[in-house]
């Protein structure tokens, strides 16, 4: 009589694991999504958006839809997106992260932040490879150029590891990460890939995009080549 139990009991795990699964990868999905179309947006605003050479000489990008910031005198951010870096047969499957760090500071209210993260060179890119860093202590990062062309004068090119853009309530800005922590988001990574496989397999090509994240990086593709396009004329 025990059997009926347990077997019930079974049968409703297996269920849910099979729903959380299907949610998990929805959920994935539609942060694939969002991450395309914050880009998208980020880039083609005019006169305030991300800078073409910026964008062309960028190695990775991560992109965090709505991060929460906010909170009452401890400050702090937390937020789920998508990582990918150029290879030589175009960009990377994308790498799920989340950010997440805290900061003192009087700080009233909960906002909702759009942020782009360009890695510029190969000591950013290596952090990023690694599938935890802090930024601050491990990477430098500090908040890019904005316009449709980087200031000539700017240091950008040469030193910044990570430079940071910010959108809230479609108002560009700075944006201070220090502190934060940029890791691997394993259970979005698992309900895509069906596994875990490192940042480094992952953004190094090693890892073939599923079909599910072909429009993410078709979105991707269009956009530094929208840039490239615009820079060269």
């Amino acid at each position: 009589m025990k059997i009926m139990p347990m077997l019930l009991a079974g049968a409703l795990a297996l269920t849910t694991g099979h729903l959380w699964a299907a949610s998990g990868a929805e959920d994935s999905i539609e942060r694939l999504q969002l991450s395309s179309d914050t880009l998208q947006a980020m880039i083609n605003t005019p006169d305030k958006g991300i800078p073409e050479e910026v964008l062309n000489n960028a190695k990775c990008m991560v992109v965090v839809p709505h991060l929460v910031k906010g909170g009452f005198v401890i400050g702090g951010e937390h937020g789920r997106g998508v990582a990918t870096c150029r290879t030589k047969e175009g960009w990377s499957a994308p790498a799920f992260v989340s950010i997440g760090g805290g900061s003192w500071g009087l700080q009233i209210g909960v906002e909702g932040v759009d942020l782009v993260m360009l890695v510029m060179n190969d000591h950013g890119l290596q952090h990023l490879l690694s599938s935890k860093f802090q930024v601050g202590a491990d990477a430098s990062a500090s908040a890019g150029p904005i316009g449709r062309h980087a200031s000539a004068g700017t240091d950008w090119k040469m030193d910044s590891e990570i430079l940071t853009y910010s959108r809230s309530k479609g108002v560009f800005a700075g944006i201070s990460l220090d502190g934060a922590v940029v890791e691997q988001d394993k259970d979005s990574t698992r309900a895509i890939y069906g596994s875990n496989p490192s940042f480094h397999a992952v953004l190094s090509g090693e890892v073939r995009p599923p079909s599910s994240t072909r429009k993410f990086l078709k979105a991707i593709s269009e956009a530094a080549h929208t840039s490239a396009v615009a820079e060269a004329k």
